[in-house]
C-alpha cells in the first residue's frame, strides 16, 4: 500500500460546491458575479491539474520502491486567493468584481484557516521522477471552456441532469 495526500486536485467537470474555490471563481467570472474571496485573500494554496494527479497516482502505482511510503501529490507553485480570482478574472475576460466576506459567513463562528498550504513533493519526485508541473492558467482554461460548453447545452457542469442525458 502507497499512501498518497492530495493537495487540491482541480480541472474540468469539477463542481463549485464545497470550497472548490477555481471552479467557483470561474463560474462567477463567466456569470460576471462577484467573486467571493473568504478572508483577507493573503492565504497561500496550491492548484494541481487533475490530469496530473492521474499520472502520478499511475507512476507511483507501478512503482514497487512507493510500496509502504506516505507521498504529496501536488504543484507547489503557490498563489494567494485574491491572486487567483484576478488571474481567473483576467483570464475569462471578465468585469466582475473581486468582494470579501468573513470567513463566519461560509462556516460559522471561530473558524481559523491555513495562511500557508503548499506540498513537499520531493518524495514524489524521488520515487517516480515526477512533479506535477501543468499550468494553473491551463487548468483555469480547461474549466472555463468546460463550463461555458456547459452553460450553452444548459447542462449543469460535472452533473447532467437525467432528461439531458435521456435527451441524447
Amino acid at each position: 500500500m502507497t499512501v498518497v495526500r492530495l493537495f487540491n486536485t482541480t480541472g474540468p467537470r469539477q463542481s463549485g460546491a464545497y470550497g472548490m474555490v477555481v471552479p467557483r471563481f470561474v463560474r462567477q467570472a463567466l456569470e460576471t458575479r462577484p467573486l467571493t474571496v473568504f478572508g483577507d485573500g493573503r492565504q497561500l494554496r496550491c492548484f494541481t491539474n487533475v490530469s496530473d494527479v492521474v499520472a502520478a497516482l499511475m507512476a507511483l502505482s507501478a512503482t514497487p520502491e512507493a510500496i509502504g511510503e506516505v507521498v504529496n501529490i501536488g504543484n507547489p507553485r503557490e498563489i494567494s486567493i485574491s491572486d487567483l480570482a484576478e488571474l481567473v478574472r483576467e483570464m475569462v475576460g471578465s468585469d466582475s468584481v473581486i468582494q470579501f466576506q468573513g470567513y463566519e459567513s461560509a462556516y460559522g463562528c471561530g473558524f481559523e484557516d491555513m495562511r500557508r498550504r503548499v506540498p513537499d513533493v520531493g518524495r514524489l519526485k524521488e520515487l517516480v521522477g515526477f512533479v506535477p508541473t501543468t499550468p494553473l492558467e491551463t487548468t483555469i482554461e480547461e474549466i472555463a471552456a468546460d463550463l461555458r460548453r456547459c452553460m450553452e447545452t444548459g447542462i449543469e457542469a460535472g452533473i447532467e441532469t437525467q432528461s439531458a442525458a435521456v435527451a441524447r
